[in-house]
């Protein structure tokens, strides 16, 4: 029988176990469910777009396909384009628009190997047109530091509400697994 020392001992690494699990989401603070997913996948498989390749090629992609805009909307794509820290770019979908400047995003792979739901993203840009943005650093419960450039927008033909976007991403985990 285990002694109570050894038992306490145990306690933390129980609790961090758990963190991994499909069950264990929590919004806006830790960094989410664990899935061995890229962003574009995921985010194809959550909105139905049909692109392909790395992040920053969909903006080119979706001419004369989707809808692009430089204005968020709840079921949009926002697409990042290519830094030192994003050599691919990046996409996450709007989940909310909370303000001009604030927008929540569900995303796979910000944290290596995690889909994070309802993410807060700053618009920090000088003239408020979503030309830079921060993101939420899950590891640290905090703002991130970083700006990203964006390139804009991508509306698939038929954006889904919030609770339509958080019910399908367990489904949008498991087809962009298989891909």
């Amino acid at each position: 029988m285990p002694t109570l020392r050894a038992a306490l001992w145990l306690l933390p690494l129980c609790a961090l176990a758990a963190c991994g699990s499909p069950g264990a989401t929590r919004m806006g603070d830790d960094a989410g469910v664990s899935a061995p997913v890229e962003c574009a996948p995921f985010a194809r498989a959550l909105t139905g777009v049909q692109l392909t390749g790395n992040a920053e090629d969909w903006w080119r992609q979706a001419a004369g396909r989707y809808q692009r805009t430089s204005t968020p909307t709840v079921g949009g794509i926002l697409l990042l384009r290519s830094s030192g820290r994003l050599p691919s770019g990046h996409v996450a979908v709007i989940t909310r628009v909370i303000s001009t400047r604030q927008v929540l995003v569900t995303q796979a792979n910000w944290v290596h190997h995690h889909v994070t739901q309802d993410q807060p993203v700053l618009d920090v840009s000088p003239g408020n047109d979503w030309s830079v943005i921060r993101m939420w650093w899950p590891p640290s419960a905090q703002m991130g530091i970083t700006d990203y450039p964006v390139l804009g927008f991508i509306l698939p033909d038929r954006p889904a509400s919030h609770d339509q976007l958080i019910a399908a991403t367990p489904r949008a985990v498991r087809i962009a697994e298989n891909e």
